[in-house]
């Protein structure tokens, strides 16, 4: 199969499993007083996004059941055991805890716009904002209580949560820390992006093994697969960053570089005696050209930086797809392999 028709594939499986879990996002997380309050909480969830942690929890789900494609029930499906579970309503919870982050990313870094919309700090006020994000906090919680699963899985599918979104904040908090630090190692900057980004992934591939009932073998391959696909993942944004056009991506191409952010390709580069911050030098960003960006990524290019990240993700895929041995060898399991492909082939 080649990357065209693998891509093709895998955005299909991906459409439809959104559709699905968008509807089950109306039924989770309904309208309620007060109203201003579940517009602004909702609002991100409504505005789009490729729903691809919550596919990647399904498709998990489908491959340990061993059923055919979007054949179950997923309000109803086969744990395990012989029992039914509610994965639908783990694979909303990870969706909604993921919109929770980027709330409080936005108003952070007091971005304008997400998924091609205002901020929702933006459209509403940034007290709103912030209590959106919180309350999308707590139904995730709320939400993964519904799986009905036996209860010591439901615990422990809770803790995993609450663990997940305390290394967020964790991998956060290093993230400010990055932008007033001389130096970043490059095992700093991977411990940084598995809490920041990649534990979510870990969540979303693990828990539905979890509430199924599955054995801690099986588990913990699947969370580290999730990990390693979503450090990839993070990874594979930076270099994107800086090689795709910006009315492409959406913002300025090479907007870490401007906003002196680290990235694994500017940790690599000032350790092989690139001047990383006289790269993009400007006391206005609006005045960055093109032309001092294709400068600044030749410079990063000819120290082998955006080769090496590039290596680095491709190699982060390769360990991750290797965990899914331990699913059955059906077309989900094929499907998360894809998956894992695509996180580093996309583009924007």
């Amino acid at each position: 199969m080649n990357q065209d028709t693998r891509e093709d594939t895998v955005l299909s499986a991906i459409e439809e499993r959104r559709e699905l879990v968008n509807a089950a996002i109306d039924e989770e997380l309904p309208m309620a007083e007060p109203t201003r309050l579940y517009e602004a909480s909702r609002y991100l969830l409504e505005a789009g996004g490729k729903r691809l942690r919550p596919t990647v929890s399904l498709l998990v789900a489908e491959s340990l059941a061993d059923v055919e494609p979007l054949s179950a029930d997923y309000q109803a499906f086969p744990a395990l055991d012989g029992s039914t579970i509610d994965v639908m309503a783990a694979a909303v919870s990870i969706e909604v805890i993921q919109s929770f982050t980027l709330i409080h990313d936005d108003i952070m870094d007091d971005d304008d716009l997400r998924r091609g919309v205002p901020a929702v700090h933006r459209e509403y006020d940034t007290e709103t904002a912030i209590l959106a994000g919180d309350t999308l906090y707590s139904k995730a919680f709320e939400i993964m209580l519904r799986t009905e699963a036996a209860p010591p899985a439901s615990l422990d599918a809770i803790e995993l949560l609450a663990q997940t979104c305390t290394r967020i904040c964790e991998g956060q908090a290093m993230d400010v820390d990055f932008e007033t630090r001389g130096g970043v190692a490059v095992d700093d900057y991977l411990d940084m992006v598995e809490r920041k980004t990649a534990v979510l992934y870990g969540a979303a591939a693990s828990v539905p093994a979890i509430v199924m009932g599955a054995d801690d073998k099986v588990v913990d391959a699947l969370y580290r697969y999730g990990v390693n696909v979503g450090r990839a993942f993070q990874i594979q944004d930076d270099v994107l960053d800086l090689t795709v056009p910006s009315e492409k991506l959406g913002k300025q191409r090479g907007s870490d570089l401007v906003e002196n952010k680290q990235t694994i390709i500017t940790v690599h580069a000032r350790d092989h005696g690139v001047d990383v911050d006289g790269l993009v030098a400007a006391d206005d960003p609006s005045e960055v050209t093109d032309d001092v960006i294709d400068d600044a990524v030749a410079e990063l290019e000819a120290a082998g930086s955006i080769e090496y990240a590039s290596d680095l993700a491709d190699d982060l895929v390769s360990r991750g797809k290797a965990e899914l041995d331990v699913l059955p060898d059906n077309d989900a399991r094929t499907r998360l392999r894809e998956i894992a492909d695509y996180l580093i082939e996309r583009g924007y």
